[in-house]
């Protein structure tokens, strides 16, 4: 089995294909065969030693992908070989609220860039069948994380409005999904050719906030100076502010990621006299994934990929998300 694999210190250039022996299930787990694996920024944080600089190494890197079941142990009931699934984002969160002492893959153990992976069956969920393996490797990180934030924590009905920060994996998922919940959406981003693509996505709105810098004052504009009723925030600290003022009296906030920082001084008042709600989401439970891929599966939604690369270029895929001019999610085959 050939595996991409973190050896002797963390970063990008410690990665590299490696050889291991074919692990073998236990008799609650399923040994799964990938066909692909999907990028998210928190991996590159993981191979640059951002995430966590003690993480034990030698280290599988990735938390997103999608395969074929081979083997089963003998206590197995949820999946049999053949079956087609991915892995859940945080292994021990089944449903209700998040557990403490969560288990990520690709951060708190082995991930899944690796030819065949070992995974509990209470970990692995059916992708839908209209997907191939690349659309399918995308979901279980960026797509939760957007249906968590608008459909969970969230309450989304036609008619309202969602704003999205750029055009990464998780805010193009919530545009499709705020889009199939007969919602609006306004996209904003620092390319006119990107917020071409969102608005053939269905986008109702684009703002280039390298054109026009102070984005949270024309948004209150194209809203009649109401403010949208959801911000799926991925900037972090260096644009909260903004999406505080764009949110509309009793609107959410969803604080998903921290692209622009992860601190800054907070100006209260407005959360306060508006009654903002601010909501951290992290992905979500094995139960919300799959109801997530009921609606997918129902619409024949289709995720956006911008590129795919071969598994023996992983690290090329790697470099090509941190130069940032992707629209949608990377995909390596496997």
């Amino acid at each position: 089995m050939r595996v991409f694999e973190m050896q002797n210190k963390i970063s990008l250039e410690a990665l590299t294909l490696t050889e291991r022996n074919d692990p073998y299930p236990g008799p609650e787990q399923v040994l799964i065969q990938m066909r692909a694996a999907a990028l998210n920024y928190r991996d590159a944080w993981v191979v640059n030693g951002l995430y966590n600089p003690n993480l034990p190494l030698p280290f599988v890197p990735l938390s997103d992908g999608v395969g074929s079941v081979v083997a089963v142990g003998h206590n197995v009931t949820r999946v049999k070989p053949g079956d087609r699934v991915a892995g859940i984002f945080v292994q021990n969160w089944l449903s209700g609220g998040m557990p403490g002492g969560i288990l990520t893959l690709g951060a708190d153990m082995d991930g899944v860039l690796a030819q065949r992976v070992v995974l509990h069956q209470d970990g692995v969920v059916h992708v839908p069948v209209h997907l191939t393996d690349e659309e399918a490797a995308t979901l279980p990180c960026a797509a939760v994380t957007a249906w968590s934030s608008l459909m969970v924590q969230g309450a989304l009905k036609p008619g309202e409005t969602v704003l999205v920060q750029g055009t990464g994996g998780v805010s193009l998922f919530a545009l499709q999904f705020a889009r199939l919940a007969g919602a609006q959406v306004i996209v904003i981003s620092s390319s006119d050719e990107k917020l071409e693509q969102a608005r053939l996505l269905g986008a109702t709105e684009g703002i280039n906030y390298k054109k026009i810098p102070d984005w949270d004052k024309e948004v209150l504009k194209l809203t009649g100076g109401k403010g949208v009723d959801y911000v799926v925030e991925v900037g972090g600290a260096g644009t909260l502010s903004r999406s505080l003022n764009a949110v509309r009296t009793g609107g959410q906030v969803s604080l998903i990621g921290i692209l622009s920082g992860i601190s800054a001084e907070m100006f209260m008042p407005p959360i306060l006299m508006k009654q903002i709600r601010v909501q951290g989401i992290y992905v979500g439970s094995r139960a919300t994934f799959e109801q997530m891929n009921d609606a997918i599966a129902l619409h024949k939604l289709k995720p956006v990929i911008d590129r795919v690369f071969p598994f023996e270029e992983a690290i090329g895929a790697f470099k090509y998300m941190e130069k940032g001019g992707h629209v949608g999610k990377i995909v390596i085959r496997i």
